[in-house]
């Protein structure tokens, strides 16, 4: 795709992979966001699934385990130097990296429906829990060298621990000799080069055997180190040193087994930054309520309820109302011109449109409505705003002549072309001339453009075009506020005099203008507001319309699901009660042969009557479990007969209808009180008591029960 670096500062594209910086992980990952470009669909595609996938995780009690982590550049390209050491943190984080691929990939297979794109990546991986181990085996948990990284390095920590013991020991004693003898000062002793040392009166310094490490600053005091310890402690440097050298060995050793497994470790850091970075997209996604809208192959752009990304972070935060956009762009109708009075929303609706198509070229999900489509363009083109140079020693109007020559060469099928203030900074009339041969080569070229205009001529050269649609920002005549809403279809007034007013021009100056402008222009003004209003009106009578259509359907659906839930409660307690009555049933029967061994019937025949009373229940199960399975696919049946086209669904009800209406009709034949019934579904009969309108009273001996005579059938 190409797009000047001048066009993606005009459509603020750098200060929107700014708003994403902030949540990424990694330093490299923050420099690889404020480096994103548009790319290939294929390669945006890909990226977009991946940023909705993980989207989801944050909605959702499956969470993503992914966590702050310590990138191992450096480590991946000092490893390989022979017999070089890495450092023990370098050995932690690349175990760490090494532990996050594991759990990843733990992870997502469960989850591979939720997940298909990310499960698909890290599939791809080979998981070396070999690093993992090596790790393992030479540090602890705190980072530290194991003593049983080796032999050679378990005797030495041992030799250096007894080396300890035995200058504590010493140390203590020749200390209580010479405190017993008055030589020490007050404080007794103090540590200088990590040492214990007797502080020892200077006057007796003699009497003291040993190393003299250090005088107070007044002199009165004598850091001696006792004879009794010295040698201990020359014992445990040369123990110490020696094992410096033994935990420089391991390491190296360590570095050059882990070393082997550099190109599987490059793979999990390359992996690694790329998820940062769809985590970081994601979550600036959960902030501007980003969706994944359809991608289309094909030249179709629908946007719905579009809005401004940095603009809804900025209202947000100042806790002020943003406005969305609606329009659509296709082959049949390439160019939109928008029109209507200044600070109504024209030049955000064209920023709106670049960015959102910057974005979702670059694998970055928007917010729009969920139903939205977008496609690609293989260029951008941007003129939005005034765009003097001073060092040029351009005017604005030269400025964008230079903009609109460089279109001009370019401008192709593919391209998208974002124009705002199209044909000023010229006189009107040979600037309206050149800005219709612009839009005329423009269309000639089937490039999608939208561009806003003041100029009546340009929205009359648009009504001509087939492929070209005029738009207007609607503005309410009464309060004279914007309303920062697109409408497709008409051209807007720029409400000029109207504005004036408002910014308490007076009216005397306004009716003078009027009267120098040419009267056909001011009543085609007249006429586009008017119609402008009329249509206002209309649409927010249809949307109250929609609204109350919505709100009768959603109580039409909570009836109908309350009713089901009522029915499905009728249907259990009956279950429930024949089920109560059946175990009833059971222990009186056991009760009998309980009674009957009691009275002296021969076991073999309680046993024989028991054993068929067992097969009775046995062959009432298996039945049960038919009847179950019937009505779980009849369930099944009704409800794919709900996921069925309309028109379909339609002769099913139209169907369902007639047999209805033949049920109702051979129902009214023996629907009447004393009639033996039972309720769809269900083996209990009971007897009609009573019947009201289409409500039947039931009594089924023990209990009475009203309900729909549609529910039953005869017996």
């Amino acid at each position: 795709m190409h797009i000047s670096k001048k066009d993606l500062i005009e459509l603020e594209f750098p200060e929107l992979l700014s708003e994403i910086v902030p949540f990424a992980f990694s330093p490299k990952t923050e420099e690889n966001i404020m480096n994103i470009q548009p790319v290939s669909i294929d390669e945006a595609e890909l990226s977009l699934k991946k940023t909705a996938e993980f989207l989801t995780s944050f909605e959702s009690a499956n969470a993503i385990p992914f966590h702050e982590y310590e990138d191992i550049e450096s480590e991946l390209k000092l490893m390989t130097i022979e017999n070089f050491r890495l450092e023990n943190t370098s050995f932690l984080r690349i175990k760490s990296m090494t532990e996050q691929i594991g759990k990843l990939q733990k992870f997502f297979p469960p989850l591979r429906e939720t997940f298909p794109t990310l499960y698909e990546e890290v599939s791809l991986l080979e998981f070396r829990k070999e690093i993992i181990d090596k790790t393992d085996r030479v540090f602890n948990r705190f980072g530290e060298v194991k003593a049983e990284a080796s032999a050679a390095l378990k005797t030495l920590r041992a030799e250096i621990q007894h080396a300890r013991k035995a200058i504590d020991d010493n140390f203590n004693r020749a200390m209580n000799t010479c405190a017993q003898s008055d030589l020490l000062d007050d404080i007794r002793e103090t540590i200088i080069d990590d040492q214990r040392v007797l502080a020892v009166k200077s006057t007796f310094k003699k009497r003291v055997p040993g190393r003299v490490l250090g005088i107070s600053k007044t002199g009165s005091i004598t850091y001696i180190q006792p004879e009794s310890v010295m040698k201990h402690y020359f014992r445990l440097r040369e123990n110490q040193d020696e094992e410096k050298k033994e935990i420089d060995r391991i390491l190296r050793k360590l570095t050059a087994e882990i070393a082997e497994f550099q190109p599987e470790l490059a793979t999990y850091q390359s992996y690694i930054f790329d998820l940062d970075l769809i985590r970081a997209k994601a979550k600036f996604a959960e902030k501007i309520h980003g969706v994944l809208p359809k991608i289309n192959r094909h030249p179709t752009l629908r946007l719905k309820e579009a809005y401004h990304p940095l603009l809804w972070i900025r209202n947000h935060h100042d806790r002020k109302p943003i406005f969305p956009q609606t329009l659509t762009l296709t082959e049949h109708n390439r160019i939109i011109c928008i029109s209507g009075p200044n600070a109504g929303g024209k030049s955000i609706t064209l920023k709106t449109v670049g960015l959102l198509q910057l974005m979702i070229q670059s694998g970055i999900l928007v917010p729009v409505h969920p139903k939205s489509e977008m496609f690609f363009f293989n260029k951008i083109m941007t003129d939005i705003g005034d765009n003097q140079s001073i060092e040029n020693h351009l005017s604005t109007y030269s400025s964008r002549l230079r903009k609109m020559s460089g279109m001009i060469r370019e401008a192709d099928h593919e391209s998208l072309l974002l124009i705002d203030e199209f044909g000023t900074g010229s006189d009107p009339e040979l600037g309206g001339a050149l800005a219709e041969s612009f839009l005329e080569y423009f269309y000639e070229k089937k490039s999608f453009a939208i561009i806003t205009t003041h100029y009546t001529n340009i929205k009359l050269i648009v009504e001509h075009l087939p492929a070209a649609q005029n738009a207007a920002m609607l503005f309410d005549e009464h309060s004279l506020e914007p309303l920062y809403k697109l409408e497709v279809g008409q051209a807007g007034s720029s409400f000029t005099f109207e504005v004036a007013e408002k910014n308490k021009i007076p009216k005397f100056i306004i009716r003078s203008a009027k009267k120098k402008v040419e009267r056909d222009v001011v009543n085609l003004d007249k006429t586009i507001v008017k119609l402008q209003q009329e249509k206002f009106e209309v649409e927010k009578l249809k949307t109250d319309l929609a609204e109350k259509r919505d709100s009768v359907e959603d109580k039409r659906e909570n009836l109908q699901k309350l009713n089901e839930q009522l029915e499905q409660k009728l249907f259990s307690f009956q279950k429930l009660y024949e089920e109560e009555h059946r175990k009833l049933q059971f222990g009186n029967k056991v009760e009998t042969f309980i009674d009957g061994y009691i009275k002296g019937k021969a076991r073999k025949d309680v046993v024989r009557d028991f054993v068929k009373l067992l097969e009775q229940e046995k062959f009432r199960k298996l039945g049960t479990d038919k009847d179950e399975n019937k009505r779980l696919q009849v369930v099944k049946r009704k409800i794919t007969q709900q996921l069925k086209k309309t028109e379909v669904k339609d002769k099913i009800a139209e169907t369902n209808d007639k047999l209805e209406e033949k049920r109702k009709a051979e129902r009214a034949t023996w629907l009447k009180p004393g009639q033996r019934v039972r309720i769809s579904g269900s083996t209990s009969v009971g007897t009609i008591e009573e019947i009201k309108k289409n409500k039947v009273i039931v009594n089924y001996g023990t209990f009475k029960t009203t309900i729909s005579a549609d529910e039953l059938e005869r017996i």
